[in-house]
């Protein structure tokens, strides 16, 4: 193999190596994967707008290259737990859930669309929540701040 070549091979084994570490990357400073907590939550179904009380639960939610996962538990209690999980995908702002662990079954295994978009260390999740087996049909405006 000549100099050139070798050069040339190199410089694409270097590229391809950074856009595949960044294929999760929202931009060069901003990803997705991390530990998030819900900081505000509200939900606009049957022309009712209804926020989301967080002073007296956690909600945290965790993400890696592949896969969510979020639980949900009162503070100082162990009532009123629950959790779920299961893959995603995301393209540009384009993130969708696919609920593979619930105790639900009428949403298990559905897709759930987002808008996603990420400002510093706070994650902002939007969407249409529909399931109609469910009977659910609601919009949905999350945030949450990056646990460090």
């Amino acid at each position: 193999m000549r100099k050139t070549e070798k050069l040339i091979l190199g410089i694409i084994l270097i590229l391809t190596a950074y856009s595949c570490s960044n294929k999760k990357n929202l931009n060069s400073n901003n990803t997705i994967e991390g530990t998030w907590k819900m900081v505000y939550a509200e939900i606009n179904e049957n022309d009712s707008l209804k926020i989301k009380d967080l002073s007296h639960t956690s909600f945290i939610k965790i993400i890696n290259d592949n896969h969510f996962a979020f639980f949900n538990q009162e503070n100082n209690s162990t009532n009123n737990f629950y959790g779920g999980g299961g893959r995603y995908t995301l393209n540009g702002s384009d993130y969708v859930e696919v609920l593979n662990y619930t105790s639900v079954e009428a949403i298990k295994n559905h897709e759930f669309p987002f808008t996603i978009l990420i400002k510093g260390d706070t994650l902002i999740q939007t969407g249409l929540e529909e399931v109609k087996e469910a009977g659910i049909k609601r919009e949905i405006l999350e945030k949450y701040i990056r646990i460090k």
